[in-house]
């Protein structure tokens, strides 16, 4: 819960627009300024104070204790100019939700954090439990001192300027260690516990053969990733108890499921009982992995609970993101976090310059030229297998006539895949030409590379047919200069000569341009292949200048 505390009218003004954007987010305090700041560092998780600055450090002073568990404190201005980031930036989300006030606002963000202001990923914001020297590490990563990467465990980590030996270290380690001096741990969730239990029985006793496995094989609890169990025990009060103190999920898995998992300890009890031979090593194994502690019974007389942990691998994330026809400012703000959250991007080496300052220090760039599209899509997938945060780019929506579905093709269930939407070429050229798909529309692309003319002639006739509006990527090249023509010729055959027609060239770039003609009036050798071409429909008509294809409202007709 985000508490908001406001002085003023002006201050209440921009308060009450919070507390209408975020109803279920945030808690208006009224009366007493201090008092107001003390109930809401009581009860909520974050802070925004509509007062000066000078103030909430003041009203925060004495109730602050410790970073790892203060809540984040925003801070806005009086004229709702600035959103300062004053307390717990990292622990308390305080630098990202300076982000979100000064969006919704309009008020400029301010983040003074180190490790944020020189684009350096905090170690205590990588979404992973952190033990040991994090001040120190962090000052010589700031400083350009040598911090050596220990991945005892693969696991996907957004860039960081690792070098490869170092007076300091970061050590990705699921194993029950404590910190050396200089030294960062962090812990990945790469352990789950599979976990079966009679009825009735107690969480001491599922907490202790938890504990007990996890400490004689030497893991920390603080990688456990969840409990695994079948379904049939997925409200056994025992089991739902011992996953919540240890904060992690129950997972359950039918005991089909868990019967088709080949174990080294099957048994007749848990057969009978549930219709598996096996509840705890199937339910830990089922999702792949090696089993590093096999089935054992809990201390009880008689044994009520069983567990068995298994290290799942870190699975890499491929990010396949569409970067948009190309102005910045139809870049997504989800494509611009996937780009900073990458370790490593790949793409073709024209749209690496487009986004090249929007990644942190140490991404790892692998660009190539035109024509090495499948081997950029197996690179990246092969990147992620490695266990990589990869960003695949590619323009416009990745996944239209773009780089997601090679990749896609190459890629496995052994790595997460995310695909981030962007703004495509049609859409581009369809905004500065007016509304010319307002009604079904299809979008064909002219390219005899990789598809037979045949095939590209009978969708365009298709299309024809069906009186749908076309938009034609990869219209024509030197080397490609009858397909368009053609097609336009095709579509003739259906539609009026006076049919608009929009030609759009490098949309959202600087130098875009953009006009509407005549099926009969266009001249094919104006187009090239960064032109986009739009034909209308025979409902499709010129209005003010602009093409509209109606969306055929009955109310339109009601009213004309």
């Amino acid at each position: 819960m985000i508490g908001l505390i406001s002085a003023t009218a002006a201050g209440a003004a921009a308060r009450d627009r919070l507390a209408v954007a975020w109803p279920d987010r945030t808690r208006v305090y009224d009366g007493p300024v201090g008092d107001a700041v003390r109930r809401a560092f009581a009860e909520c998780e974050q802070l925004v104070c509509f007062l000066a600055t000078g103030a909430v450090v003041r009203l925060l002073a004495p109730l602050l204790g410790d970073k790892a568990s203060d809540p984040g404190v925003v801070c806005v201005d009086e004229g709702g100019r600035f959103a300062v980031s004053l307390v717990g930036g990292h622990g308390g989300g305080a630098n990202g939700l300076a982000l979100e006030v000064g969006e919704l606002l309009g008020a400029e963000p301010v983040v003074t954090t180190a490790t944020d202001a020189v684009g350096i990923p905090g170690l205590d914001t990588l979404g992973l439990p952190v033990e040991g020297d994090v001040a120190g590490v962090t000052r010589a990563l700031l400083d350009g001192a040598p911090v050596a990467l220990d991945a005892e465990v693969a696991w996907p980590l957004p860039p960081v300027p690792f070098a490869r030996e170092g007076a300091y270290t970061v050590r990705v380690t699921d194993r029950a260690v404590e910190p050396a001096p200089q030294e960062v741990l962090l812990r990945p969730p790469s352990l789950v516990v599979g976990v079966g239990a009679s009825r009735g029985a107690p969480v001491e006793e599922v907490l202790d053969v938890v504990e007990g496995a996890l400490r004689d094989a030497g893991l920390s609890p603080r990688s456990v990733a969840a409990l695994a169990t079948v379904d049939a025990k997925a409200a056994e009060p025992g089991i739902v108890a011992a996953a919540s103190r240890l904060g992690v999920p129950v997972v359950t898995y039918s005991a089909e499921e868990l019967a088709a998992v080949e174990v080294p300890n099957p048994s007749e009890a848990p057969l009978a009982a549930v219709g598996t031979p096996s509840v705890a090593e199937a339910a830990a194994l089922l999702g792949g992995g090696e089993l590093l502690v096999p089935k054992r019974k809990s201390a009880g007389a008689p044994a009520m609970a069983t567990c068995a942990v298994v290290r799942r691998p870190g699975r890499g994330r491929l990010a396949v993101v569409g970067l948009g026809p190309g102005a910045r400012d139809l870049l997504t703000p989800r494509a611009k976090d996937e780009l900073r959250r990458a370790s490593v991007l790949v793409g073709l080496d024209q749209y690496v310059d487009q986004i090249r300052d929007l990644l942190r220090p140490g991404t790892r760039i692998l660009e190539s030229g035109l024509g090495a599209e499948e081997e950029r899509a197996r690179t990246a997938v092969a990147e992620a297998r490695k266990g990589q945060a990869v960003a695949l780019i590619g323009s416009g929506d990745a996944g239209v006539y773009a780089m997601a579905s090679p990749a896609l093709a190459e890629a496995s269930d052994d790595i997460d895949v995310i695909g981030v939407p962007g703004v495509t070429a049609a859409l581009a050229a369809a905004a500065l030409l007016g509304a010319p798909l307002g009604h079904d529309h299809v979008s064909i692309s002219l390219s005899d590379l990789h598809t037979p003319w045949e095939v590209i002639e009978r969708r365009v006739r298709a299309a024809a047919e069906a009186d749908i509006v076309v938009t034609f990527y990869n219209p024509r090249s030197r080397g490609r200069d009858w397909q368009l023509p053609k097609a336009l010729a095709i579509l003739a055959e259906h539609r009026e000569p006076k049919t608009p027609v929009g030609v759009v060239r490098n949309a959202s770039r600087p130098d875009q341009t953009a006009r509407v003609t005549t099926l009969v009036d266009l001249d094919p050798a104006t187009v090239d292949m960064m032109t986009v071409v739009t034909v209308g429909n025979t409902a499709t008509r010129l209005i003010a200048g602009r093409m509209v294809t109606p969306r055929g409202y009955r109310w339109q007709e009601e009213t004309e």
